[in-house]
């Protein structure tokens, strides 16, 4: 009898052009996932893609890594496309995406429910017709302190948070990723 791996996709919400600003945070993870996790990425039309079965806990899951060439407000489509090409199930779906609603160096996880007026979240619910049963990984990025909204999530992530996304942040991505992988069929 076959053993069953179960496949997940993980999405980074960002801009490309843009990278390791708050607002690509989820994007800046996505190159962290796939460094340490050996899984190498590639170019195509629509965004940047890799895959591979790594090991997360003591089960082997199969995973998808994916950032959209496209603005993060209309990436929508593009993340549709390869979440049909792929899981094809929406609990085994996870997007990264920033937050000002939360801490800085916190994740929060979310399965469902509205955009909470975040555009990119938006923009995906948008181009799967109304499905919002995927999870959100929600990483703060914390309050603005009396900057300019667009200007403090457009700004740099400073090394103390690069370290944390690259390190015990990562970590816990990953023991977030392992709980949704024990969920799914084997």
């Amino acid at each position: 009898m076959a053993v069953l791996i179960p496949q997940i996709l993980v999405a980074g919400l960002g801009n490309l052009p843009m990278p390791s600003t708050r607002h690509s945070l989820g994007q800046y993870v996505i190159d962290a996932l796939a460094s340490r996790l050996g899984i190498r990425m590639s170019t195509d039309r629509k965004g940047i893609i890799g895959q591979g079965v790594v090991t997360l806990g003591d089960k082997p899951i199969s995973l998808v890594l994916y950032k959209s060439k496209s603005f993060m407000n209309v990436s929508g489509p593009s993340i549709a496309e390869v979440y049909r090409s792929s899981v094809k199930s929406p609990n085994a779906m996870i997007i990264l995406q920033d937050s000002m609603s939360h801490r800085v160096e916190q994740v929060s996880v979310k399965l469902g429910g509205s955009a909470n007026g975040h555009n990119g979240i938006k923009s995906i619910i948008s181009a799967l017709g109304g499905e919002q049963g995927f999870y959100r990984f929600r990483l703060g990025i914390g309050e603005r302190g009396g900057t300019d909204a667009a200007n403090f999530v457009m700004g740099k992530l400073t090394p103390q948070e690069r370290n944390y996304w690259n390190e015990d942040g990562l970590d816990r991505v990953l023991d977030e990723i392992d709980k949704i992988s024990r969920k799914l069929p084997r």
